[in-house]
């Protein structure tokens, strides 16, 4: 992977911590429209398909910004 400039880097984390923070709200929307028994189970599954695609943008983000070291 080639090495990325320190803007790039800050653009990069910026987003990291955005989808993070994304993804608690949606977690946390979930769980409140499912204890609540009122929620549309289709609804659900769409916020649930979106936290899962922001889960696998933060592990590429975290990939990108804290590369294996081999030892």
């Amino acid at each position: 992977m080639l090495p990325i400039d320190k803007e790039q880097q800050a653009r990069l984390g910026l987003e990291l911590a955005t989808k993070r923070q994304e993804h608690a709200d949606l977690d946390a929307a979930i769980h409140t429209l499912q204890a609540s028994g009122l929620a549309d189970v289709t609804l659900i599954q769409r916020l649930k398909k979106r936290k899962l695609a922001l889960k696998d943008r933060i592990t590429q983000l975290e990939r990108i910004l804290l590369p294996d070291i081999i030892a």
